[in-house]
C-alpha cells in the first residue's frame, strides 16, 4: 500500500513517467493524449526544453534565497514582464505558489487596502454561486462550491453569493444575451445595498468559470456593467484568472475579451505551465499606493513567495508562448475542437441526445451532460455519470478533467477540456474520436446497468 495520501482513500491511478508534447507516458509505456492539461496547467505540454534549461540554470545559478532578506533575478525579471504585457493599471506583482495562495493574498489586499485609507468597516466579501477560488479556508468562505464548501462550513467565514451567467439555464425565453446579463449583473447592486455599501470590500469573480461549472462564459457587456458597480459604490473587484487565463482562453488575459479590469488579478496554472508550482496577484497602483503611503508593509507572506526557480520558469514559459506566437494556435485550434464537438457529438445519434450544451471560449470547452434534452434534466447524480466517463476516458489513453454538481453542487455533470497551447489539428481530431468513444461507452453502461438513465 502506498504511504502517500491520495485524492482518495482506494486510488487507481498508473503511474507517470515521462512526458512527451502533449503526452504524458505511464510505466507500462501506455501514452495518454493530454486533453485537459491536468487541470488547464500544461500549456505547453510536457517536454519544453526552454523551460526546463530555464529550472537548470536557475537551479545551478541559485535555488533559493528568502525574501525577507533578498529579492532575486528571476522574480524580479518575470514581474517586469508580467506588467509589461498586462495592458493596464496594474504596477506590481505578488507571487506565491499557486491559485489558492493568490487568492488568500488578493483578499487580504483587499481588506488592508480599505484599512489603510480608513474604511475599516469594508469586511465582505461577494462572489458567486457556482464559483471556485481554491481549497484554503479564505478561498472556500468565499467559493460558491457546496460540495468542497460543506465539510468546512463551522470553519468558514461567511461568504455572500450572487448569480453566475448560466445561460444555458438561466437566460429567459424572451430575454435577450444583453438583457440577461445586465439582470445578472444588477444582483451584484442588489447585495451591495443589502450589505451595506460601506461593508463590502471586493466582488470576486472567475472570467471565465472553471472547474465547478465549466467553461461558463459572461453575456455581452456583463463585465462592463460589474465594473460600473464596483466603482459607483467603492468595491474592489478581483478577477480570478487561476485556470481560465495566462492565455487560456486565447488572450493572455481573459478580461481582454471582457473590456475591463480588476484592481486585483489572481493567475497560476498555466504561468510557469506547471514545470514549477507558482501563481500570482497582479495588483492596481491605487492598491500599491495605499499601502506605500501608510502602515508601507503588507501583513502577509509564505516561505515560499518569490522562488527564484519557480519565476525562472515562469519567464521561460511566457517567452514562448510569444516568440512561438502560440495563443493564435490556441484560437484556431480552439475553434476546431467546439467545431468538431458539436459535428461529431451533437449529430452522433447514440450522444447527440444528451448533450445540452457546448460552451467555452480557445482552448477551454465544457460540454454539459444532460439526461433528457428537451427539459435540460440533469442525469441522477448517485450514477456519476462524470466520472464514468473520466475512467473511460483513461482507458481510452485520453485524459479530460469531469465534474459532478454543475448545477447546484449535486445535480449536473460536465466535463472541461484545456489542451495545450502547443496542440495541432491531428491532436484535436484524435481528442474529439477518443472522446466520443469514452461518453458512448459511459451512456452504454448506464443503459445496461439501469435500463434508464434518470
Amino acid at each position: 500500500m502506498s504511504k502517500v495520501m491520495q485524492r482518495t482513500s482506494r486510488p487507481d491511478l498508473t503511474t507517470a513517467v515521462s512526458g512527451e508534447g502533449v503526452y504524458l507516458i505511464d510505466k507500462a509505456g501506455n501514452r495518454y493524449l493530454d486533453a485537459c492539461g491536468g487541470a488547464a496547467v500544461s500549456c505547453l505540454g510536457h517536454s519544453n526544453e526552454r523551460v526546463k534549461q530555464a529550472v537548470i540554470r536557475q537551479v545551478s545559478q541559485m535555488p533559493y534565497a528568502h525574501t525577507s532578506f533578498f529579492t532575486n533575478e528571476a522574480q524580479e525579471s518575470l514581474a517586469e514582464d508580467l506588467i509589461s504585457h498586462s495592458k493596464g493599471n496594474f504596477s506590481q506583482v505578488y507571487f506565491v505558489s499557486g491559485g489558492s495562495e493568490a487568492i488568500e493574498t488578493a483578499l487580504k489586499l483587499a481588506r488592508q487596502y480599505f484599512l489603510e485609507i480608513g474604511k475599516e468597516t469594508k469586511k465582505y466579501f461577494i462572489a458567486r454561486r457556482q464559483s471556485y477560488h481554491g481549497n484554503t479556508l479564505g478561498a472556500l468562505s468565499i467559493g460558491g462550491n457546496l460540495w468542497r464548501r460543506n465539510p468546512f462550513d463551522p470553519l468558514l467565514v461567511k461568504g455572500h453569493h450572487i448569480s453566475a451567467p448560466y445561460a444555458y439555464r438561466d437566460q429567459g425565453e424572451n430575454e435577450t444575451e444583453f438583457e440577461y446579463g445586465q439582470r445578472i449583473a444588477n444582483e451584484l447592486e442588489a447585495e451591495i445595498n443589502k450589505l451595506g455599501a460601506e461593508n463590502v470590500a471586493a466582488f470576486v469573480v472567475e472570467t471565465v468559470v472553471g472547474a465547478t461549472a465549466g467553461a461558463l462564459t459572461a453575456p455581452k457587456a456583463y463585465y462592463k456593467r460589474i465594473r460600473e458597480i464596483c466603482d459607483q459604490y467603492d468595491v474592489l473587484l478581483i478577477l480570478d484568472e487561476v485556470m481560465c487565463g495566462m492565455g487560456r482562453t486565447g488572450t493572455l488575459h481573459a478580461c481582454e475579451e471582457e473590456g475591463v479590469q480588476g484592481d486585483l488579478q489572481t493567475i497560476a496554472k498555466g504561468i510557469a505551465t506547471g514545470y514549477q508550482a507558482l501563481g500570482a496577484v497582479l495588483i492596481g497602483k491605487k492598491i500599491v499606493n495605499a499601502i506605500e503611503k501608510g502602515s508601507g508593509f503588507f501583513q502577509h507572506g509564505h516561505t515560499y513567495i518569490g522562488h527564484p526557480i519557480s519565476c525562472a520558469a515562469g519567464l521561460a514559459t511566457q517567452q514562448e508562448i510569444r516568440e512561438r506566437n502560440l495563443l493564435s494556435n490556441v484560437k484556431q485550434q480552439g475553434t476546431l475542437l467546439k467545431t468538431l464537438l458539436e459535428k461529431h457529438l451533437l449529430e452522433d445519434s447514440e450522444i447527440g441526445p444528451y448533450i445540452g450544451d457546448i460552451r467555452g471560449r480557445g482552448l477551454f470547452i465544457g460540454i454539459e451532460l444532460v439526461a433528457n434534452k428537451e427539459t435540460k434534466q440533469p442525469f441522477d447524480p448517485n450514477i456519476k455519470l462524470h466520472a464514468q466517463i473520466k475512467k473511460a476516458a483513461m482507458q481510452n489513453h485520453l485524459m479530460i478533467y469531469p465534474m459532478g454538481g454543475t448545477i447546484d453542487g449535486v445535480n449536473g455533470d460536465h466535463i472541461l477540456l484545456a489542451p495545450p497551447f502547443i496542440v495541432t489539428e491531428a491532436d484535436i481530431f484524435l481528442i474529439v474520436e477518443r472522446l466520443s468513444a469514452s461518453i458512448k461507452e459511459s451512456l452504454r453502461k448506464v443503459v445496461k446497468t439501469r435500463g434508464v438513465y434518470l
